[in-house]
């Protein structure tokens, strides 16, 4: 019998710890993929998962698209005068004034256009690409964080916890565990909803077991439950240890679990990863109330983010851990461009991504969407930025996992972005050139072909041509170019009449830009 088929099974008759454990199993044996990553460090990340899929035009707005936006989603869209203005080309809803603040503070990066080539709009699909780092054509059974894991503590979950690491390594805020942390062989994260409502579950009667796989699965439930214990003690002493400084916003359901999350690091639990869930963002319909654009469910979820991000991160502050935390926003996928009859948005695409924290480079990564006159029914913001540049970024620079290894763990064009900055670091990683591209389709629009044109240094260069839907259809060059100008064919005979894009990746840069088949 399957692990998975035995733990249900087993439920009817074992108190299974479905409130704090929840570690899920695979029949995988475990494999080493790391050489050395570093396990001192106490650095936390806290994952914000906005459930359901996040329309990112309406959260961070483009000034400089704004006309032509206006045009493709009248029925939603803010007046500019009401818009929280970050720059001369960007600005932020006006329910979001406590991340305006953390911006104004030195405290918020904004990458634009995150997503990944291929885009599947699924909700279940797509927050699997995420939680996994997998390409969107497979399947991968590990999370990003749970293969980052593996390579720190072997084994696990046999001999944990122990003298060494008694703590948990990871936990998600509610009732399921997370997939960005299961592991080859279980999930990394402990499921928890009050630290100081943790009773002690049963562990039975100690003895012998039989040598079958029936035996076998009796001793990972047993191992289990006392895992689970001994977690819950350690998890309950940093609680009591702990304390609030800043006061959260009542009645804020995100606020809430950031609350908690605080307390525990103050009372010294040593966890690397939390994960915390706010849902609601699937809004087809109703995404602003009729009349009063500035309002609505949309405006609502934005105001719960924005004020609980603000308070976390004052409590953070006051409690002088500042420096050991940083958050970062994601969501399965963004909104169309085009708004519906229904004063919603639809599945999309790429969307904007938020990282929060003392030690971030303050700015906004990237360029606004480019919105044009003529908007696909069913286009979506095009990608710019690959999330798995994001996530190696952030194990590169937050936990100093080597560069080798974040190309292990994710994938083999990973490309740094200069998100975090140094903020006591040991990490010795190179800055990015991110000088600016220059880079230009002509004739746009076409009709049976174009020249993309642009100058790069002695460097790699990837030119991708997508669809409106985010597929991408084309790979015009993959390589390492002499330094100069350069300019590739593209010929579209076989494609029909749309918006297409194209994107520029050269060494640590990238620019996407949209062309026209007419």
């Amino acid at each position: 019998m399957k692990r998975r088929s035995f733990i249900r099974t087993a439920g009817a008759a074992v108190t299974l710890p479905m409130l704090l454990n929840g570690m899920r199993v695979s029949a995988l044996p475990r494999t080493s993929i790391f050489n050395s990553i570093n396990n001192e460090s106490d650095r936390v990340l806290v994952l914000i998962q906005l459930s359901g899929g996040n329309d990112g035009l309406n959260m961070v707005i483009p000034l400089d698209q704004y006309d032509n936006l206006a045009n493709v989603r009248g029925n939603i869209m803010l007046p500019q005068n009401s818009l929280l203005n970050l720059s001369d080309t960007t600005s932020l809803h006006p329910a979001m004034t406590g991340i305006r603040s953390l911006y104004d503070n030195d405290r918020l990066t904004i990458v634009q256009a995150a997503g990944y080539p291929d885009q599947n709009r699924s909700h279940f699909r797509s927050t699997d690409i995420w939680t996994s780092g997998s390409p969107s054509d497979q399947n991968w059974t590990t999370g990003w964080l749970g293969r980052y894991l593996d390579g720190l503590y072997p084994g696990f979950p046999s001999g944990y916890p122990n003298d060494t690491n008694p703590d948990p390594f990871a936990i998600t805020m509610g009732n399921l565990v997370s997939e960005t942390c299961q592991g080859v062989a279980a999930n990394f994260s402990l499921t928890l909803n009050d630290p100081f409502s943790l009773g002690v579950l049963a562990e039975g009667e100690p003895g012998s077991v039989p040598d079958t796989p029936y035996g076998n699965e009796l001793t990972f439930l047993r191992t289990t439950i006392a895992q689970t214990n001994a977690y819950s003690e350690v998890v309950t002493a940093a609680a009591n240890n702990g304390a609030n400084m800043a006061v959260y916003p009542a009645g804020n359901r995100l606020a809430e679990q950031l609350k908690n999350v605080a307390l525990l690091i103050a009372g010294g639990l040593q966890t690397k990863v939390y994960v915390v869930t706010l849902g609601g963002f699937d809004t087809h319909a109703n995404q602003v109330q009729a009349g009063d654009v500035a309002t609505g469910e949309h405006a609502e979820l934005l105001a719960v983010l924005s004020e609980a991000m603000a308070a976390f991160q004052q409590d953070l502050g006051l409690l002088g851990i500042e420096q050991r935390v940083i958050s970062m926003t994601f969501s399965e996928f963004g909104r169309r461009i085009r708004s519906n009859d229904s004063l919603g948005t639809d599945h999309g695409t790429a969307a904007p991504l938020m990282v929060f924290g003392s030690c971030v480079n303050s700015q906004i990564l990237g360029e606004s969407p480019e919105i044009t006159t003529s908007v696909d029914a069913d286009e979506g913001v095009a990608m710019q930025h690959d999330f798995r540049d994001i996530y190696g970024s952030i194990l590169m620079d937050w936990f100093e996992v080597s560069e080798s290894d974040v190309r292990s763990l994710l994938y083999q064009d990973f490309q740094h972005l200069p998100i975090l900055q140094v903020c006591s670091s040991t990490s010795t990683q190179p800055e990015a050139n991110h000088d600016a591209i220059e880079v230009n389709a002509y004739p746009n629009p076409f009709r049976e072909w174009t020249t993309i044109s642009f100058s790069s240094g002695n460097e790699w260069c990837k030119l991708s041509v997508f669809d409106a839907a985010g597929n991408e259809i084309r790979v015009l060059s993959n390589q390492r170019l002499n330094a100069g100008e350069h300019q590739v064919r593209f010929e579209a005979h076989d494609l029909p009449a749309g918006s297409y894009y194209f994107r520029l990746q050269l060494d640590g840069r990238m620019k996407t830009r949209k062309m026209v088949k007419i």
